[in-house]
């Protein structure tokens, strides 16, 4: 329910098929492979779990899905050494990973989303960030939250 609230609201914003997607945290890359079923081109997806990652390249090989590159590694370190342009960024971050609150401005100090781009954070309901500066907007499905910050 929730995934398909967001690729909703997503799907009025956005030309999937122009657009390029970094997923972080991305575990077992469900979310890439939303993106993709929806004709999304370019998506890297980011975990640093040697099974999530094999899962990926295993599930878009055996899918024949050339639009996503699953990379292991740390996301801090990706985020720091990134150069790339996105127009969308999504992270589901463990959480309770003590650098939870501090990823919007990890992400945007970083200069990875591109001018128009949105950043989309899932969390617990024990984080707010309606007082950042870049908020956009706040979603609610179930126990399942995204805020979205451009």
């Amino acid at each position: 329910m929730a995934r398909e609230g967001l690729f909703n609201i997503l799907s009025n914003a956005f030309d999937f098929s122009t657009i390029r997607v970094l997923d972080l945290f991305s575990g077992t890359g469900l979310i890439s492979l939303e993106f993709a079923s929806r004709g999304c081109l370019d998506i890297v997806a980011v975990d640093i779990h040697p099974a999530c990652c094999a899962f990926q390249k295993e599930t878009t090989r055996r899918l024949q899905l050339d639009s996503i590159r699953a990379v292991r590694g740390d996301v801090f370190r990706f985020v720091r050494k990134s150069a790339a342009g996105f127009d969308l960024i999504f992270a589901d971050p463990p959480f309770d990973h003590p650098r939870v609150p501090d990823l919007p401005d990890i992400i945007f100090n970083a200069g990875l989303l591109n001018p128009e781009g949105w950043y989309i954070q899932e969390h617990s309901a024990r984080h707010a960030f309606a007082a950042h500066p870049r908020f956009y907007q706040h979603r609610k499905y179930g126990d399942v939250n995204f805020t979205i910050l451009k």
